[in-house]
């Protein structure tokens, strides 16, 4: 990954999260996804890539790996405290996005934001309060 190696905060951000694949992996964990191969179904990112990204997703202190079977290796992946902290971002372009890129896609633009609703609870009232999901009775 090139790396803008800015003084600039937004700068330094998008080294740490702006390339292609990173906040779709990012966006999975939030979703509930944990495991290499969710991260692959979800996105399409290729293996190598997804390795990569992973792994300075670890460097960085963004996530977590938790080896669940040594033979054959196997992991999970988890937000650390850091990661959790990138929400608001990942909250706010998921909102920009429902509300300029689903243009004559109505019916998907509700299945992706119920489905959205229901992996990140943080997210409801943001959904309620713009119309993009109607207001839920209580027991959900």
């Amino acid at each position: 990954m090139r790396k803008y190696s800015q003084s600039c905060p937004i700068a330094r951000t998008l080294d740490v999260i702006g390339d292609r694949w990173t906040l779709l992996i990012i966006r999975d964990l939030f979703m509930g996804s944990t495991k290499f191969g969710a991260f692959r179904q979800s996105s399409g990112i290729p293996p190598k890539v997804l390795s990569a990204r992973l792994k300075s997703l670890l460097e960085n202190g963004i996530i977590e790996r938790e080896v669940y079977s040594e033979h054959p290796l196997r992991a999970e992946y988890h937000l650390t405290e850091l990661g959790r902290s990138l929400l608001p971002i990942v909250l706010a372009i998921g909102m920009w996005g429902f509300e300029n890129t689903f243009a004559g896609e109505h019916d998907l633009r509700s299945a992706v934001a119920d489905a959205v609703y229901e992996n990140i609870p943080e997210s409801r009232v943001m959904l309620e309060e713009a119309g993009i999901v109607v207001q839920r009775a209580a027991a959900d």
